[in-house]
């Protein structure tokens, strides 16, 4: 039986899914909190939390690696506030908040948003 290696498929295809959490993530950065499914959120929180990583490093590379995923004013936002924030911590940047059920579908839904 063929077993998933990692991630979640989020009922969509590969590049629908991976437009949806730089998206996700775009919103997350800019708005340092949004409200999503459970799902959704526990995939993001580990693409967020590389690409911070990636923002605490501060240099050329990494903002073109960054540019890559995201917007400019995504991009200055992370390298200029988030990525010195984060500065002496060693990872944990982001965090779920559970909610319960949505009444419409019965999704499980959560906060996500970056620690202070």
């Amino acid at each position: 039986m063929r077993k998933l290696k990692r991630g979640r498929k989020l009922s969509r295809e590969k590049d629908q899914r991976k437009a949806l959490l730089k998206s996700l993530a775009a919103a997350l950065i800019l708005g340092e909190k949004i409200k999503t499914t459970e799902a959704k959120a526990k995939e993001m929180s580990s693409f967020v939390e590389k690409q911070i990583t990636r923002a605490k490093i501060n240099d050329l590379h990494s903002r073109r690696i960054l540019a890559k995923f995201f917007t400019g004013d995504v991009v200055k936002k992370m390298m200029n506030e988030i990525g010195p924030r984060y500065k002496e911590r060693k990872g944990g940047y982001t965090r779920i908040i559970k909610l319960g059920q949505n009444k419409s579908n019965a999704a499980k839904m959560a906060f996500i948003e970056l620690v202070k």
